[in-house]
């Protein structure tokens, strides 16, 4: 820690101007699931609003939240986020098993290993997005070790009487649209989108169809309020696969057809819905929320693995009910608002596994996994004094599983299939944070956290084969870590500025062992996630806001052996010091906002990511990385009082790059990557009737 002391003081120097501080503005977000103010959380949040998200040339949600300081991004084909990660502070390929996603609230990560459906979130359906690094564990347990990014959608009261379409074209036959509705009066408001997407992609066999549906509806009812949401996705989406490279043979497939489709005939297909209700209420200062929330999704996937075909049939379903109470009081002088909450999950994954779609009505194996979870959670944010804020937390939560695997022999396409004993287990985690906020002066800040966050193991990681190949379920032991972090943050004028510091130290990793027969995933020798987080913006003058962010992240494994095999690359595999694959070392983010004229606008981001190991690198032995890149993209905008016209251009360097990468297990010199599309072009339309 005396590196991260060392550090601090470097950076309040920095921080320490003699220019002329004025107030910073209140911005208020709801991810620590009451309304709160952001200069009441100590912690580093960022807040992107409908008007960040309208200036930006990026054409997902991933690229959106990959401009912003210590998030990485992982996109396996470059159309419309299909199989994009978001990983936030260095955790590699199980970033999204780490970093929480929530739309409205709402938790979106699955016990599956499926991701989220980014997809299914259009940018012109949001309102604002909330990211809270390195915090969450207290209020949203599971899964939230890296940090909370809660998605808000527009409210049904908040336009009135609107009707917007939008329309764009693009490169490889691309073509998106989306209908928005509202109609609102005193009391009651209700919104409606339909969205649709279709596009060839950049490789072959990479074709993406998306539609989107949602109706949202609002009553205010005096001191309280009800939200019900509706909404229903679909996605059918075709997997080329990755290029094959192996320097020994001559092969080179990255190099002579990047465009090409390892696996032609391999696809996915999903129906998603959900429906959720939300009740709130107000007795004087004391506020009480009730939420219930129901998500379905269908999944289909077939994988002809060189005429030997494997088809599932996933359905996952989930029931959650979250009631929370915020209270305020005063104590030994001391003002206080204490939140109390408890979750209920009940998690229900069904998969049908065989060789062929035509025999999924009689499959060879059907796996089942009920997971439930019940957790009970405090928070206390207290006003020490009038500079410093305080706050505590802790949460207790337990996880019941139950596995079964159902084995028929009769039916079509059996061979030497097994089943899986049945599997039961409960396991309790929990989790605690302890925050310090100070306003040194009007113009600045400084903050400091510790706290102790965990992950349950999914549906999917847990069952395997053992190192006969047969089937087992293995339930392993939590992941926990711990988290010491500490930043500043300074606002003068038109400058603002926050630096953090922050270690994690994390023990029992839930991640795949690719070498070791028989394992799967397990629990990985103790590791460690340290960096530093800078991001600031300038509004040079009217017409011109810049914007910068940089993150340092040095993720490593502390100790620890992989035993290997025989089949393997090797044996008795030594990890200790290894760097984790897929974390970046540096990335540097740099946007632009120009106003060229009064209704013309050019935006402009920069995105540079250094050099990282491939996925199943873990002794970093292959002698060959995931090279740095860099990407420019650009928008010009013009409005009009209907709407407004825009152009883009992305990936204006077109010299070839890929994000996701992954190392043979087998053969050692052999790897994988998939390519991303070069440079593209699209144009956009938006229409606006009040």
């Amino acid at each position: 820690m005396r590196r991260f002391a060392f550090g601090l003081s470097v950076l309040l120097a920095i921080l320490a101007d003699s220019a002329r501080a004025q107030p910073e503005e209140a911005v208020v977000v709801t991810a620590p699931r009451f309304p709160e103010d952001t200069r009441r959380l100590p912690a580093s949040v960022t807040v992107l609003s409908a008007e960040d998200i309208a200036q930006s040339s990026a054409r997902t949600l991933p690229e959106l939240l990959g401009e912003q300081a210590g998030i990485n991004v992982r996109d396996f084909y470059g159309n419309n986020a299909a199989a994009t990660a978001v990983d936030l502070r260095g955790y590699g390929v199980t970033g999204p098993q780490n970093t929480l996603i929530l739309l409205d609230g709402r938790r979106l990560n699955d016990i599956d290993l499926s991701g989220v459906q980014w997809s299914a979130i259009p940018l012109s359906s949001i309102e604002r997005i909330e990211i809270l690094r390195g915090s969450g564990a207290v209020l949203y347990g599971d899964g939230a070790s890296a940090g909370v990014i809660n998605i808000v959608t527009r409210s049904p009261l908040a336009h009135g009487k609107r009707l917007e379409a939008f329309a764009r074209a693009a490169s490889y036959n691309t073509q998106e649209g989306q209908l928005y509705g509202s109609a609102a009066g005193d009391a009651f408001g209700v919104n409606a989108t339909v969205y649709g997407y279709a596009s060839d992609g950049y490789r072959a066999n990479n074709r993406n169809e998306q539609r989107n549906d949602t109706l949202n509806l609002r009553w205010a009812l005096g001191e309280g309020a009800l939200d019900l949401k509706f909404g229903a996705d679909r996605q059918d989406l075709g997997l080329p696969g990755g290029r094959l490279v192996q320097p020994s043979i001559g092969l080179d497939q990255y190099a002579t057809d990047p465009r090409g489709a390892q696996t032609p005939l391999d696809y996915a297909s999903r129906d998603g819905m959900r429906a959720a209700a939300n009740f709130m209420q107000r007795f004087g200062d004391t506020e009480f929320t009730l939420g219930v929330d129901w998500r379905n999704k269908d999944q289909r996937s077939y994988f002809d693995q060189m005429g030997f075909p494997t088809y599932r049939a996933d359905a996952l379903d989930v029931t959650s009910l979250t009631p929370r109470l915020r209270v305020p009081f005063g104590l030994a002088g001391t003002a206080h608002r204490l939140v109390i909450g408890a979750d209920w999950y009940a998690w229900h994954y069904r998969s049908r596994r065989t060789n062929i779609p035509e025999n999924v009505g009689q499959p060879i194996n059907r796996v089942s996994v009920d997971q439930d979870t019940q957790a009970f959670y405090l928070q206390d944010t207290i006003d020490v004094t009038r500079a410093t804020l305080a706050t505590l937390g802790w949460r207790d939560e337990r996880v019941a599983y139950a596995g079964d695997d159902v084995l028929d022999p009769a039916a079509p396409g059996f061979s030497f299939n097994t089943a899986a004993p049945s599997a039961r287990a409960t396991q309790r985690q929990n989790a605690w944070e302890i925050g310090l906020r100070h306003q040194l002066a009007s113009a600045w800040v400084v903050f400091a956290r510790a706290s102790r966050s965990y992950r349950f193991v999914n549906a999917e990681e847990i069952y395997e084969n053992d190192a006969f190949f047969n089937a087992q379920f293995q339930i392993l032991r939590p992941q926990h870590a711990r988290t010491y972090e500490a930043g500043a943050e300074w606002r003068t004028g038109p400058w603002r500025l926050r630096g953090t510091l922050f270690q994690s130290d994390v023990a029992d990793e839930i991640h795949l062992d690719p070498f070791t027969t028989g394992v799967g995933n397990t629990n990985l020798p103790p590791s460690r996630r340290q960096g530093l987080e800078l991001d600031g913006g300038w509004q040079a003058t009217r017409a011109l806001r810049l914007s910068a962010a940089y993150a340092y992240t040095n993720a490593r494994f502390l100790q620890g052996v992989l035993p290997g095999s025989a089949f393997a690359i090797g044996t008795d595999i030594d990890i200790a010091g290894k760097r984790v694959p897929l974390v970046p070392e540096h990335k540097l983010d740099l946007a632009l906002v120009w106003d060229l004229a009064a209704r013309t606008r050019l935006s402009g981001a920069l995105s540079a990511v250094s050099s990282q190991y491939m996925d199943n690198d873990e002794p970093n032995t292959l002698g060959k990385k995931i090279p740095a890149y860099a990407v420019l993209d650009l928008k010009l905008a013009r409005s009009f009082g209907w709407g407004r016209i825009a152009l883009t251009v992305n990936d204006l360097f077109d010299r070839g790059y890929y994000s996701y990468a992954v190392r043979s297990a087998f053969i050692a010199d052999r790897y994988a990557v998939y390519p991303l599309p070069g440079r593209s072009f699209g144009v956009s339309a938006e229409l606006a009737l009040e």
